[in-house]
């Protein structure tokens, strides 16, 4: 059975532009990738866990903020290269990417040592417009920003 993650996508009107914050992951693995290494705030859905309660409590693990409570727009899901279904939910919002506080994991690092170490599962969030969101994410949740953009519509001035 192929691993399913849930996620929220914030969105907000920004200077006359649409824009996303996305995620870099964090830890050893990811530290020199950028673009095609973003994503949404997401995690693992856990047996009997269901999508949308997911997706918030991990914009809450991942981000340390409340996800916003209303105005949820369904993205649908994606599978990503390795076989990974990501489910995702778009909410309108806003936070300060220097106030995100990250929960953390341990793995073991440097590999084959012994040792354990402690990582934040997020090291970076970012406003960004679609059009940078489309470089550096994992490319098959480029498919989110699409459905977004179709649902809000163009802009209004």
């Amino acid at each position: 059975m192929p691993r399913r993650s849930a996620g929220l996508l914030l969105y907000r009107h920004f200077d006359g532009a649409l824009e996303v914050l996305v995620a870099h992951p964090g830890g050893p693995l990811w530290a020199r990738r950028d673009e095609g290494a973003w994503s949404i705030p997401k995690g693992e859905v856990e047996s009997g866990d269901d999508d949308a309660g997911t997706a918030a409590r991990e914009f809450a693990e991942e981000l340390g903020s409340p996800p916003p409570t209303a105005g949820w727009i369904d993205l649908g899901e994606v599978t990503q290269a390795g076989g990974k279904r990501v489910r995702a939910y778009a909410a309108e919002g806003d936070l300060d990417p220097a106030a995100a506080r990250s929960g953390t994991f341990e793995m073991e690092w440097p590999p084959r040592s012994g040792r354990r170490a402690r990582f934040p599962e997020v090291d970076r969030v970012r406003w960004v417009t679609l059009e940078v969101a489309a470089r550096l994410l994992v490319p098959a949740q480029g498919a989110f920003l699409d459905r977004l953009a179709a649902r809000l519509g163009p802009p209004v001035s």
